[in-house]
């Protein structure tokens, strides 16, 4: 396996794109609520990214082999739906539960980060599913630092989950970012510890969980793109872009809206303690 490990100028124009894709969060925020169609939704996120940022949405027209290309600019993954869900006219509902994926291009570079939304007043069991899964993705980010293992972070993560009586779902993940949208590593949320690709300063790539609420089977949909649970249990996801520092991590996706690590997070770089 070959992973690319980063510039000086690639970390600049990754911090550049990191931040202009939490942007389009911080941005689309206030829009989501009850009566919202998940495809208005997706028109603000793309004006938004070429008329304000003057950055392309790296979905709109993407087409891995045996894929049909992703017709729009964001995803948009409500309730039972995994990952890759396509925005329709469908209105959101009171207690929907919506993540929002967004990537953009700025000047060749990749930033990529989602975050759970909620229409109106979530349920109880939604939010906590929300709130467990990016626990999870901090859990998962704090292990990252140079000679540490990618098999870390998926432990660490799949123990939070199911301790919590959840699922990790097997077969999407994280992956490299840098200059093209999915490169080496692939970034596994499950695991044992010590195993996998040892981390060095310079590797990006994102932690992205998805977690379900029930069991961790997935169906695929007819049109080749949206991923549901199986048992139409509830299913969650948060992301973030990190960069292997010298002496830990660095989040690539930050943002003045950006929600606040969980409070049991260290700051990067600091040593764990017995």
């Amino acid at each position: 396996m070959s992973i690319s490990i980063k510039s000086d100028e690639d970390i600049r124009g990754m911090r550049i794109a990191g931040r202009l894709a939490a942007e389009v969060l911080d941005y689309i925020t206030p829009f989501v609520k009850p009566g919202v169609t998940t495809a208005e939704l997706d028109r603000l996120c793309h004006e938004y990214m070429t008329n304000v940022q003057d950055s392309i949405p790296a979905p709109l027209n993407y087409c891995p082999p045996g894929y049909t290309p992703y017709p729009k600019a964001v995803c948009t993954s409500v309730n039972d739906v995994i990952c890759h869900g396509i925005p329709g006219d469908k209105a959101l509902k009171n207690g929907d539960a919506v993540n929002i994926d967004v990537t953009i291009i700025k000047d060749g570079y990749h930033g990529d980060t989602s975050r759970m939304f909620y229409a109106g007043q979530p349920s109880i069991l939604a939010k906590r599913l929300g709130d467990i899964t990016y626990e999870c993705m901090w859990l998962g980010i704090s292990k990252i630092r140079p000679g540490a293992h990618l098999g870390d972070i998926g432990y660490v993560i799949q123990q939070h989950a199911e301790k919590a009586g959840y699922s990790v779902v097997r077969e999407f993940c994280g992956h490299g970012i840098g200059k093209v949208f999915h490169e080496e590593p692939q970034v596994l949320h499950y695991g044992r510890p010590g195993t996998l690709e040892k981390l060095e300063a310079g590797m990006i790539f994102t932690v992205e969980p998805m977690i379900n609420a029930g069991r961790r089977e997935i169906r695929e949909m007819g049109d080749g793109w949206t991923i549901r649970t199986k048992d139409r249990s509830l299913s969650a996801q948060w992301e973030h872009t990190v960069l292997v520092t010298e002496t830990g991590y660095e989040v690539l996706t930050v943002s003045p809206g950006m929600p606040p690590p969980p409070a049991f997070i260290k700051p990067a770089g600091q040593t764990e303690t017995a």
